[in-house]
């Protein structure tokens, strides 16, 4: 699946920003659900585009090390996060394809499902995700 727009460094980090939203928004990020995400990287986000990091390694792999990165620091606010996709999201309208979208929303279902099914505050969160993806 490769898409017709030119995908960034900064898309896929702010992918990360957002999956670990959705992973934090308990107040609580489980290896399931880093483990989960890194399996969707692997078989789904791999194949979107073919831009490479300043390393030569898949672009889509940011969203790892993003999640990572904010999971070792310890920064559970989740709302800051998913608010710095939502403006990233609303200046880069145009690489927000159908296809991307529905694969965001997949992703971020899978995530949230990862550990014990979705509870309250992911709902909420993929709640805000959908209403915001139908945003552009």
């Amino acid at each position: 699946m490769r898409n017709g727009k030119t995908l960034t460094l900064k898309f896929y980090q702010n992918l990360g920003k957002l999956f670990y939203a959705i992973a934090a928004s308990d107040n609580e990020v489980r290896k399931v659900e880093f483990d989960k995400l890194k399996e969707l990287v692997k078989k789904q986000w791999l194949g979107l585009d073919s831009i490479e990091d300043g390393f030569g390694s898949d672009a889509a792999y940011q969203i790892e090390i993003v999640f990572d990165l904010l999971n070792i620091q310890e920064r559970l606010n989740a709302k800051s996060c998913f608010e710095d996709f939502v403006s990233y999201k609303n200046a880069q309208k145009h690489l927000f394809t159908e296809n991307v979208r529905q694969l965001i929303l997949k992703t971020a279902g899978a995530i949230a499902n990862a550990f014990s099914g979705i509870n309250k505050s992911e709902l909420i969160m993929l709640a805000n995700l959908d209403r915001e993806l139908k945003n552009i």
